[in-house]
This record gives structure tokens, sequence and C-alpha cells, in this order.
């Protein structure tokens, strides 16, 4: 794994207190937030461009909507001051923001993907980075989703709907990978 001149970007993705609620469920990668921690220090410490994401639900019953305590950061993973916040209404980073603009305006052809939800808005923006030509590595254990029913109506656990969603975009939208691949290659 290259990340060229260092200015690969690290997006982080909806990681919103909104993901603690009961509603969600049962989750996998129960230490996602430490290895998005763990990225955050290796970009901050060396300089690298850091793109936070952050859900703006317009459903009025959404825990993601502003003015709700869902709508705020984790602290694990919550923006310095001078860090780029883009704001979205939909499931992928680059629908109605200017996240595309910001990379390609700053040369940045590389992304280091992580956060929540696995199969919802981490994979909708890594198909995205994928389809607009950025090279995109997703970073497996730095994301995490919840056990949901399948079409069929067979309940699937966190784990392999995560598992699923690698599958679907490995080898075609990114590269998967895990957090101490990316460490390596940023020298920590």
């Amino acid at each position: 794994m290259s990340l060229g001149d260092g200015t690969a970007a690290l997006i982080v993705i909806d990681v919103q207190k909104a993901i603690d609620h009961p509603s969600h469920g049962e989750r996998n990668n129960l230490q996602a937030e430490n290895n998005m921690a763990a990225l955050l220090r290796a970009w901050r410490d060396t300089g690298r461009p850091i793109y936070h994401i952050r859900h703006d639900s317009v459903e009025p019953e959404s825990h993601y909507r502003p003015g709700q305590p869902g709508n705020e950061f984790e602290p694990e993973v919550r923006p310095l001051s001078g860090e780029v916040v883009i704001a979205k209404q939909t499931n992928s980073a680059f629908i109605g923001t200017d996240l595309e603009a910001r990379l390609r305006q700053a040369g940045q052809k590389v992304l280091i993907v992580t956060g929540v939800i696995t199969n919802n808005c981490v994979e909708a923006t890594v198909r995205m980075a994928g389809n607009l030509g950025f090279e995109t590595y997703l970073v497996e254990d730095a994301a995490f989703t919840f056990g949901r029913k399948d079409w069929n109506g067979t309940w699937r656990t966190a784990e392999e709907v995560h598992a699923m969603s690698l599958a679907n975009l490995d080898r075609e939208f990114c590269t998967v990978v895990v957090t101490n691949e990316v460490l390596e290659a940023v020298g920590r």
C-alpha cells in the first residue's frame, strides 16, 4: 500500500452520537472508534488532510438531525479546530456537498475511508469515490455496521452484513485494508 506524497485524505463518515442509540441493535467492530482515533492521530501528526463527514438528517424523528444530541461527533473522533467538516443530507458524502471539488482542488487522489454504517453511508461514499476515479481504501476494522434482516427475512449479524458490504466493494470500487496496514504506510 502506497499513500503517495502525503496528500492521501482521511475520510471519517458519520461517527456521531446517534450511532449509540439502542434502536440500531448489535454492532460489529467494537474497536472501530479506537482504530479511527489512531488513524486520526497519525494524520494529524504528519499533517495529512482530514475530512470529517457529518450526517445532518432532515427527517423529523432522526437522531442525526441537527439540534439533537445524536448529531454531535463521538468524542474519539471529534474534529479539531481548523479540520474540515462537511455536512451531508444523503447517504453519500459526495451528493449535495463540495467534497469532490475540495479533493480535486487540493490534488488529493488517494482516499482512506472509515466510519459508519458500512452497508449504508460508507458503502455509498466508497462506490462513488471509486466511480469518480479516486484510489480508495476502505479500512475494514475502522468501520462498522449493525445486524439486520436480509431481503428474504433472514436475520444477518452485524459481522455478516459488514462482510458482505466489504465483498461488494473490494477490488471493484476500493481496496479493503486494515488499520495496521495504513499506519505502517504512514510510518507509524
